[in-house]
């Protein structure tokens, strides 16, 4: 009886040829990933508005629904877009980034046409502090356990505790 080898010399041409088709596909998936995100009028749209003519119908019915508008008045619409891209795991980066504010006066039309990008742009430091709450800190256990024993009634007051619990 004779003895088979349990594996099968492999031909180093196909070890090659399977080493290159992993490479191809892994490198695939570092494509970068673009994305783009918000309300980008076009420059042919933009450049249809003009100062004191305008109301506001006419520039939501040209440029659509604004992004954001002002915190504390009406007065000022914000078109927001970006671009942003991604390498397979690492941090997202921003390309590219247009706000449009458009300003109205009392009456309701244009008044003012801003056009800010990336370099407009500022890094805001988050605040790390927060505000203390009052009352006690309690533990995992003492809130799990705190309320063992009460119940509340019908009438929404303490009930007395039931023998043998």
């Amino acid at each position: 009886m004779a003895i088979r080898p349990v594996f099968r010399r492999v031909d180093p041409s196909r070890i090659a040829k399977a080493t290159a088709v992993c490479v191809v596909l892994t490198l695939g998936a570092c494509a970068p990933d673009i994305a783009a995100r918000g309300n980008d009028p076009t420059r042919e749209r933009v450049d249809q508005i003009e100062v004191g003519k305008q109301t506001r119908a006419e520039v939501a019915a040209l440029l659509g629904t604004p992004s954001a508008t002002a915190t504390f008045d009406d007065e000022t619409w914000y078109y927001i877009s970006a671009r942003t891209q991604q390498y397979a795991v690492f941090k997202r980066e921003e390309l590219d980034r247009r706000v449009l504010a458009i300003s109205f006066d009392s009456n309701g039309r244009v008044s003012e046409l801003r056009e800010l990008g990336l370099d407009d742009g500022r890094n805001v430091d988050v605040v790390q502090r927060e505000t203390p709450t009052l009352g006690n800190e309690l533990s995992i256990m003492e809130q799990l356990l705190g309320n063992l024993g009460r119940f509340e009634g019908a009438d929404g007051g303490m009930t007395q505790e039931i023998p043998g619990l």
